[in-house]
């Protein structure tokens, strides 16, 4: 019994792991965005 829900918890956390990572990788900046220069607003 003890080894059931062992394997339970173990695929709850690789799914968790599996839904996190897949995430984080949906939301990445794409290459040709490049980075605007700071403009002070007190000129």
């Amino acid at each position: 019994m003890g080894i059931l829900i062992f394997i339970v918890i173990l695929l709850f956390v690789a799914g968790g792991l599996l839904i996190l990572l897949r995430s984080a990788n949906s939301h990445k900046i794409p290459s040709n965005i490049k980075a605007q220069p700071y403009r002070d607003e007190d000129d």
